[in-house]
């Protein structure tokens, strides 16, 4: 069952890691290295079961290297996950054990926070290993990674925009922005910067309170932003909002937004396609995290990481040139874009065993 699925999605290695003292158990994935060491981030989350858990770095880890690859980027594909509840079994113990088997891989994968981990944790895991990004500034690290995130996907959208209606003046259009968590809350401000109609949903009545009082922002319920008559319907928190219940509501003629796996499935993106609505892929959008922590491999700046997000721009103008050329949706174009570049740099690339890299400037200390 498991070698089926690696067959079927061609991943490389799948790491199961176990300490009992520190009550780790926790799975690395590493799904493709051809453009180089796999890179992508921790997850700690209360999975149902341990098939759950595999499932979902399987399909986290594959998403990274067309992430990685869409972004111009010379990492791979790579995820992991921690098997557990962050508000209750995080310890130190636990994510420095996580972290000797991150530095057992020799540097073929390279972690970053993601869903349930913050920095503080990868403070831990950074102590066991230097193949960690995200890191507190002080050790070279870039930190917080949702602002970069949030002007990546500002981009995207100029982009979007540019294809669909001509030009890239955000001010000019309305925006139904659903989740306000760090990315979410990031992006509205962005677009409030720029003069635009907002309206925004989220779980949690402080965070729309906040983009009411500082940005000026129309709060609607859960349910009532897929209704909302704007030009742009932007997901900025949980995956497979656009399905079959919600596609038929969406009024907006645009959807990008920094969102993982927006799409609930290939058939609703072919649906998309066919509505007349563009749908900018969201792996493609939302790279501007992953891009900022790359750096970090060669040292890390600031400056060299606002330029590096402005390419996003041109590579979802890339993905809908390819749209065009091949008569095929975006969602298709993104991973041909990415299966292209891969095919083409892996035939200059040398073959497995090449040295790892090394992290420059950093600071380590025990």
């Amino acid at each position: 069952m498991i070698f089926e699925h690696l067959d079927k999605y061609g991943h490389e290695q799948v790491v199961f890691c176990h300490n009992k003292d520190a009550g780790l158990k926790a799975i690395i994935a590493i799904h493709n290295t051809v453009l180089g060491p796999a890179l992508g981030g921790t997850r700690m989350w209360p999975y149902k079961s341990e098939q759950d858990a595999l499932n979902d770095v399987l399909r986290l880890s594959r998403g990274m290297t067309y992430k990685n690859a869409v972004a111009g980027l010379n990492i791979g594909g790579g995820k992991a996950v921690i098997i557990g509840d962050p508000a209750t079994d995080k310890s130190e113990a636990l994510f420095r054990a996580f972290g000797q088997f991150v530095e057992s891989l020799g540097g073929r994968y390279i972690t970053a926070e993601d869903v349930g981990i913050d920095v503080n944790d990868m403070e831990f895991v950074y102590r066991e290993t230097e193949y960690v990004t995200g890191v507190h500034q002080v050790h070279g690290g870039s930190g917080d990674p949702s602002p970069f995130t949030a002007y990546g996907t500002l981009q995207g959208l100029m982009a979007s925009l540019n294809k669909k209606f001509g030009d890239e003046e955000v001010g000019k259009y309305s925006y139904a922005v659903q989740g306000l968590g760090h990315v979410g809350i990031e992006f509205v401000k962005l677009l409030k910067e720029r003069g635009a109609k907002i309206f925004v949903t989220d779980i949690n009545k402080e965070r729309v309170d906040r983009a009411v009082s500082e940005y000026g922002a129309e709060a609607v319920g859960l349910d009532e932003i897929y209704d909302v008559d704007a030009d742009v319907y932007s997901p900025c928190a949980l995956g497979g909002t656009v399905n079959e219940d919600t596609l038929p509501r969406l009024r907006a003629k645009i959807i990008c937004g920094a969102a993982n796996n927006q799409l609930a499935n290939n058939e609703i993106g072919d649906e998309v396609e066919k509505r007349g609505m563009l749908y900018a892929p969201d792996y493609a959008v939302n790279a501007g995290g992953v891009m900022n922590v790359s750096l970090e491999i060669d040292g890390y700046n600031r400056e060299r990481a606002m330029r590096m997000m402005r390419t996003i721009y041109h590579n979802l103008t890339r993905i809908f040139e390819i749209s065009e050329r091949d008569g095929i949706p975006t969602y298709k174009a993104a991973d041909r874009l990415a299966e292209e570049r891969i095919q083409i740099i892996g035939k200059l690339k040398l073959p497995l065993g090449r040295a790892a890299p090394r992290f420059q400037g950093r600071v380590r200390g025990h």
